[in-house]
Order: structure tokens, then sequence, then C-alpha cells
């Protein structure tokens, strides 16, 4: 039955897809995917039911996002190997909107969250990914996987004291003492040292899959009193009903869930398509960001009216099933349908598996997730790239992935704004075409940041009757630099001499002829498009601006 319904749902790939076609065929190649999907089956069930109480929901609502918004994003989304759930990036924000207005009002809102994520699709939004530089990367896979570890670190406290993980205080926590602790650090640290030995072993079962295997064979065999899946919530369930949200469908309704619904939206699609990114570099493959927005909203819209909390891609789910041997759509889909059986048959044996197994496994994710390298580079990177690293993993673990992103790309286009604005100088003589005007020569692009050093380049004062600018090797970029021509111009207008301009490029033209500011006669120069000594007229560049 599972291979028939895996047979169809692969049978339902994107034909444009550039990876090679899963063949059900081949043997090794289905055991790899099944297997890797089991492993990362198991290891989304604790996370789940971890991330509904994080954000005050029941654990089915959990578990059920995990598997709807996993298998849609598996068959549709934009990188076979990328697997997505419910995450505690977004529980931490429906916390206070469950708190205050109910559970019914958070579907509501992950339907919303769906239909933005659409839009951004629909419109290939998702294509400004390429605006995060690297440092920002690198941040933001230190910072997760720092998030990742801290996550970890509730399952050596006292049930019910703690606070680890994204966006909660370990201050507070009442940690493990004596055998327990012992117990605890001894499974976790066996599971680790099965998953590094295993592929020096075989790769016949995945690392991963083989620790938790082990683990869970030694606590059960040996019937040790070590925490297990079952001390968080019982997973049995039924299948997911559709159920459209009890809430008022007044315009008071869309104010208190359009915000949150905005900002889950957003942290959402920048998680998934940096994700995107990373399992990009694991497998090779590039491409695929506004597919992935289209998945990502098709996704929680199908969540929100089957009673899912939503969700996004999960590095550290991803991270296992790459490093598992996974690089087709059928790991996905597997684990999604994996986590469906867990809850409709398999609860009580789910259920006996040690947490310090899946511990382990999120121990190792951490360990390959971390850029190691990246503290290597710090001396050797410009400091401004050294800062957004630091700069972006600190503001991860201490808020939530959009806010260091976004703080991250705005810290590093300023950066960047700042050395091209150095770039701006000038150099003169006197002009071959106009006798007695001087020719000042512009190198480098005239935008806002490098206006005040471009006014300080001319000798209004000293310079003939008849100055022209010549910008063969400069463009002229925004209003400001408009303003900053028109400035110059009533300065020498000022001083009875006349400004022109020579080799504005065909942007230039544009931007220009669309403000209505001048117009360009470029007759003389039909090839090119080049504007040759054209006298400017104070006011002609930004008149009412």
């Amino acid at each position: 039955m599972v291979k028939t319904t895996l047979a169809a749902l692969v049978a339902r790939l994107p034909s444009d897809e550039t990876e090679a076609v899963l063949s059900l065929k081949d043997p090794a190649r289905i055991k790899t995917e099944v297997l890797a999907g089991l492993t990362v089956a198991l290891a989304l069930v604790p996370e789940a039911v971890a991330f509904a109480f994080v954000a005050g929901v029941e654990p089915l609502v959990g578990l059920y996002a995990a598997f709807i918004v996993g298998l849609v994003t598996a068959v549709f989304g934009g990188r076979p190997g990328m697997i997505s759930g419910a995450t505690g990036a977004l529980a931490v924000v429906m916390v206070s909107l469950v708190a205050l207005h109910g559970v019914e009002y958070l579907f509501a809102t992950v339907v919303l969250m769906g239909l933005l994520q659409l839009a951004a699709g629909i419109f290939r939004l998702g294509k400004f990914i390429r605006l995060v530089p690297t440092p920002v990367m690198l941040g933001f896979v230190n910072g997760l996987a720092i998030v990742i570890f801290m996550a970890q670190l509730g399952q050596f406290q006292v049930p019910g004291t703690g606070g680890g993980g994204h966006g909660h205080s370990l201050a507070d926590a009442q940690w493990l003492t004596g055998m327990p602790l012992a117990l605890m650090l001894g499974l976790t640290g066996l599971t680790m040292l099965v998953i590094w030995v295993t592929p020096k072993i075989t790769k016949a079962v995945p690392a991963p899959l083989a620790g938790i295997l082990v683990t869970a064979a030694i606590v059960i065999g040996l019937g040790l009193d070590a925490p297990r899946v079952g001390d968080l919530a019982s997973i049995e369930g039924g299948l997911p009903q559709f159920h459209i949200p009890a809430v008022p469908l007044t315009f008071e309704t869309l104010m208190i869930i359009l915000p949150y619904a905005v900002i889950l939206a957003a942290i959402g699609l920048i998680e998934s398509l940096l994700t995107l990114n990373v399992v990009g570099e694991a497998t090779g493959k590039r491409g695929g960001a506004s597919q992935e927005c289209v998945a990502q909203g098709s996704a929680n819209l199908i969540t929100g009216f089957f009673g899912g909390m939503g969700g996004c891609a999960m590095i550290g789910q991803s991270v296992i099933n790459v490093q598992s041997g996974a690089r087709t759509r059928l790991a996905a889909i597997a684990a999604a349908l994996f986590l469906l059986g867990f809850i409709l048959f398999g609860s009580g044996l789910i259920e006996m598996i040690p947490l310090a197994a899946l511990t382990g496994v999120m121990f190792m994710v951490v360990i390959g997730t971390f850029a190691w390298r990246s503290l290597l580079i710090l001396r050797k990177i410009p400091k401004s790239d050294a800062l957004v690293i630091i700069l972006v993993t600190a503001v991860t673990v201490q808020f939530d992935l959009a806010v260091a992103v976004v703080a991250g790309v705005i810290v590093s286009a300023l950066v960047y704004a700042w050395k091209t604005a150095k770039r701006l100088h000038v150099s003169s003589h006197d002009s071959v075409t106009v006798p007695g005007a001087k020719t000042y020569v512009l190198e480098g692009p005239l935008f806002f940041a490098s206006t005040d050093n471009f006014a300080e380049l001319f000798d209004v004062q000293g310079d003939p009757e008849i100055v022209i600018v010549d910008f063969m090797n400069s463009r002229v970029v925004d209003q400001s630099a408009l303003q900053a021509i028109e400035d110059l111009a009533a300065k020498y207008e000022a001083q009875g001499k006349t400004l022109r301009l020579r080799h504005l490029s065909r942007d230039c033209h544009s931007l220009l002829t669309r403000a209505g500011q001048l117009m360009i006669d470029s007759d003389d120069d039909p090839d090119y498009q080049l504007a040759v000594d054209y006298q400017v007229k104070p006011g002609a560049l930004g008149g009412g601006h």
C-alpha cells in the first residue's frame, strides 16, 4: 500500500526537474531514500510535539502540521532533499496569538500566512534571496545551529522546569543530577558515537537511524529508566479532518491575524529560502526559490484548514536527510508518510524511543550544520564581513531569524554603499572639442552615498565659462544623483557659467526621461545612444522634487 502511494506521488513530480527522476526499479536507491525518510520522521516527532507546546497548542496540532507541510513541500518544493514541518522560529511568534485569542485564530492566521507566501511565489519574490550575502548565510547557519543545540538542552532538565529552545531562558531551569544526568549523557554520547562510526563500517543504513536503533535497543533491552518520547505526550491520533477556522469573518478579525500572518510568512520564507541554499550547496543543485515560495504557501494554506499550526523548512532535519544519502523527493515524501503512520498505527513503538537517542542525532546535526570554517576566516576576511557573521549569529539566537537576516542585509548594504561611495573620483583636462572649456571625467557611480563627494570634486569659482562633465565611466543611479547634478548646475549658473553633460549611458537616459527631467536627443550617436554636450539648466533635473 505504502509502495503504491509512493509510486503515485513520484509520478506526480514536476516534469522540469533537473535531477534524475527516481526509478522504483532501483532497489538500492529506494532503500536509501526510504530509510532516510524514516530517520527524519523519527526526529520530527519530538520536535513537532515540543514546538506545539511552545505555541500553546495540542501535540497533534504540531504533528499534523509536520505531516501536511512536509508532504506538500516534498512533492512541489523547490529543492529535493529539503524537509519542512513545524518549527520553533514560528512557534515563538504563535504563542501570544494563541494565548490572547485561541487556537481557531491560529488556524485562520496560518491560512492567511499561506496566501501571502503564495503571492510571494506567484510574483517571483523568492529571487530576492540572492541579495543575502555570504556572511549573512554563515551567520544564519551558525545561529540556527546554536538554536538547535539550545533546544536540545531541555532534555537535560527536570520536566516542566526549563525553557531550552529558541526564545526561552535557561536561567530558571532545574537540571538533571546524579544518575539521571549520567544516564542521559551516556546514552546521548553513545548515539553520537554510533552515528560517527557507522559510515566507516557500512552505508547500508543511515548513520542517524543506526544511532537511534542501537540506543533504543539498549534502553528497552536493559529496561533502563530513561526519558522517552511518550513522556512528552501521546502521539496517537486519527487522520487530520477538514475544518474551517471558527472565527468571525470580519474586518476586526483580519486586523488581529494580519500582523501575525505577515511576520510568520516572512520568517517562514526566509528560513525556507536560506535552507534551500544550504541544501543546494550540499547537493549541488541551484534555483527553485519562487517554486519553494509557492510550495510553502500551498502547504500552509492546506494546513490551516486541517488543524495544523503551519510550518516552514527545517535545516536540522534537512541536514539529517541529506547526510543519510537522500537526493530525491522520495525521502521527504516517505518521511511525511512515516510520520502519519506513527500517528495512526505506530504511536506505541515510537513513544518507547529514548529522548537521548534523538538528542544525540540533533547534536550531530549541530556539529554538521555549524560553519566551523567561519571561525578560521574571521581574521582573514574584511572586518565588516566578520561583524555581519557575528551580528547575524547573535541576533538569530537572541531574537529570531527574520530580524537577524534583515539586520545582516542592511548592514552589508550600508557597508557596500560606503565602500562604493569612496570609489567616486574625477580627473580634469582642457576640452578638445569645445575651445576654452574644461572637461571633468567622472569615475565611479553617482548615487545617494557619493553625492557629497561629487559636489567637492569641482572648482566652480576657478573653472572657465563652459564646463563639461563626462559620464563615460560613471553612472547616474538614483534621484539623489539627479539632485546633485541640478545643484551643481545651479552653482555654475550663479557664477554665470554653463554646465554640460557628456556620454550619459542608456540607463541614465531612461532614468532621466522617465522622470521628465531632461529631454535627450541622441541622433548624433544612434549606435550607442549617447548624449553629447547637452547644456543643463538649473531646475531641469529636479524641479518640484
